[in-house]
């Protein structure tokens, strides 16, 4: 019985990580959200840090750890490239609303990390620092084409250090909590070009399975570019990883300082982005009472779902 349970205890434990490794997913794709910021909203982010620089260590219990977060992920980019992006343009308020509340969920466990020792002023420069650096990355690219597809195909080998490089770039900075990984990407002029190519990896998949071979092959062309911006997205992580672990572990008070200023302007941000997709509805014809409902209503939903996360994370570990 006692080896039953702890089997159902694993497998519970391996589905609410592929659940949350969906999640950081959906933030990888939309620009603005941070897939790192995410994960330290379901209460991944130190775990996977720490997996990753020590995998050589300890490698089947990382992988035991990592594979369930990975494959949601890669199921989250997958829905986001085309469902959740859409979820996102035809219902804003709501969208962002229940965004906000997962990332506000977070704030109690922030301030666990930093109520133990007084805070000085340096600590509340680092805050300030988080919140500012972030509101000034978040909006670089934005006023540019997202949807932009620079490279359709990889002619060169300048090419493939192009994506390579935007892949080591991106993944590298977006494993600091609150960069968002779709902006930098757009910094490089690259956004299009990679999501551009995970759509087509899905419509690969769907003409196989309906047997039009040829139009398979023809989308797979597109599929190749993400094999250099994976290379370069491994180095980065990686690299990175090592990094953080090193911080984490030494300066863990001012480097949740710092997170909090980021967690702050995250919340700034997806505000904006609700109240613009509240403008929009209002113009329609809906009102700002009911935007302002849908908003609190969804804001509250992910709260408790962060709360929920949280609880079934600790109660399996």
């Amino acid at each position: 019985m006692d080896e039953r349970k702890e089997v159902k205890q694993i497998k519970t434990k391996a589905f609410v990580n592929a659940v949350k490794g969906f999640l950081i997913g959906i933030a990888l794709v939309i620009p603005g959200l941070s897939g790192s910021m995410f994960a330290i909203v379901v209460g991944l982010y130190e775990k996977m840090v720490a997996a990753i620089s020590s995998f050589r260590s300890h490698p089947r219990q990382n992988i035991k750890f990592l594979l369930p977060i990975m494959v949601g992920a890669i199921v989250g980019v997958l829905a986001s490239t085309k469902l959740v992006l859409w979820l996102c343009e035809a219902f804003p308020v709501m969208s962002y609303g229940f965004f906000i509340g997962l990332v506000i969920g977070v704030l109690p466990f922030v301030y666990q990390k930093i109520r133990f020792q007084r805070l000085h002023l340096f600590d509340f420069v680092l805050i300030v620092l988080g919140f500012v650096f972030i509101m000034l990355v978040s909006h670089q690219g934005s006023t540019g084409l997202s949807d932009f597809v620079a490279l359709t195909r990889l002619k060169s080998v300048s090419d493939w250090f192009t994506i390579g490089f935007a892949g080591l770039f991106a993944i590298s900075m977006m494993m600091i909590p609150g960069i968002s990984g779709a902006v930098m990407l757009m910094m490089v002029n690259q956004y299009g070009t990679i999501y551009n190519s995970v759509a087509k990896l899905v419509d690969t998949a769907l003409f196989i399975l309906v047997g039009k071979f040829d139009q398979a092959r023809a989308a797979f062309g597109s599929v190749i570019i993400l094999l250099p911006f994976i290379i370069g997205a491994f180095i980065g992580v990686i690299l990175m990883a090592k990094i953080l672990n090193y911080l984490l572990h030494r300066y863990a008070h001012r480097v949740y300082c710092a997170v909090l200023g980021i967690i702050l302007a995250g919340i700034w941000i997806l505000t904006e982005l609700a109240l613009k997709g509240a403008s929009v509805s209002v113009q329609d014809g809906g009102t700002w009472l009911s935007a302002g409902f849908a908003l609190i209503i969804f804001i509250v939903i992910g709260v408790l779902a962060t709360i929920f996360l949280d609880k079934q994370d600790s109660s399996n570990v």
